[in-house]
C-alpha cells in the first residue's frame, strides 16, 4: 500500500514521547533527511538539486522541538506550528491556525499537510491533516509500546485504529528503523528517509535515516 509521506507519534514500551517521519515517495525518492543545529530537514540529495525546480514542496524543516514538545510534518507548516508553540499557543490552536492558513499543497496531486506532535508534559499526541475536502486536528492519547500515525493518502484522517501496536523501539535510531520497514511500516511501499525525536528524560534525543 502507498500511503505517501506518513508522520507518527506516541510512547515507547518504557513510556518515552516520541515523534516521526517518513518520507515515502514515487516521483522525488532522491531526498534525505539532515540533521543540523537541534532540528531536520528535508533535502535533495547531492546531485538532485535540481528537483526543487519541479516541485517547491520537496524540502523543507520536518521536525522542530519546542520545549517538552516534539513536532513532525511534511512540509513547510512545520515552522510556523512550532513558533505558535513556542509562544504558548495549546497544541490544537497551533495545529488548526498554521493548517487552515497554510492549506492544502498547491501540486498536481493537491497534497495534504500533515502534522503530528509528542508532548512529555502532557502525555498527550496530537495529529492534523489540512486535505481538499477537511481541517481536521485530534488529540489521542497512546498507551507504552504504541505509535500512532497518520498519512498524506489512504490513512488521512487521524484514527486510534491507525496504530503500530507492536512498537518496540527505544531510540531515536530504531524509531527511524522501524517506520522505514518495521511492524506494520514495513507493508507501506517506497520509502525514502526517516527523522525521529525521542524523548530522554530532559529534551528529545534526534535522528535521521535513509531507506
Amino acid at each position: 500500500m502507498y500511503l505517501g509521506r506518513i508522520v507518527a507519534a506516541g510512547l515507547t514500551p518504557s513510556g518515552k514521547p516520541v515523534a516521526a517521519y517518513r518520507v515515502s515517495s514515487r516521483s522525488f525518492p532522491n531526498r534525505t533527511a539532515k540533521l543540523s543545529g537541534g532540528k531536520i530537514a528535508i533535502l535533495p540529495r547531492p546531485g538532485h538539486e535540481d528537483d526543487l525546480a519541479k516541485n517547491p514542496y520537496i524540502a523543507y524543516n520536518c521536525v522542530r522541538l519546542a520545549g517538552s514538545v516534539a513536532l513532525a510534518t511534511n512540509g513547510s507548516q512545520t515552522d510556523p506550528i512550532i513558533e505558535k508553540i513556542a509562544m504558548g499557543l495549546p497544541l490544537r490552536d497551533a495545529f488548526a491556525l498554521s493548517l487552515l492558513a497554510m492549506d492544502y499543497e498547491k501540486d498536481s496531486l493537491d497534497t495534504p499537510r500533515i502534522a503530528a506532535a509528542a508532548d512529555a508534559a502532557s502525555g498527550l499526541c496530537m495529529f492534523g491533516i489540512v486535505r481538499k475536502d477537511a481541517v481536521l486536528v485530534r488529540a489521542m492519547k497512546a498507551a507504552p509500546g504504541q505509535l500512532f500515525y497518520l498519512s498524506t493518502y489512504e490513512k488521512n484522517y487521524p484514527c486510534e485504529t491507525h496504530e503500530e501496536p507492536g512498537f518496540t523501539a527505544e531510540t531515536a535510531e530504531a524509531v527511524c528503523a522501524h517506520v522505514i520497514s518495521g511492524g506494520v511500516f514495513a507493508g507501506f511501499e517506497h520509502p525514502v528517509t526517516a527523522a525521529a525525536a525521542l524523548w530522554n528524560g530532559t529534551g528529545y534525543d534526534l535522528a535521521v535515516q535513509d531507506a
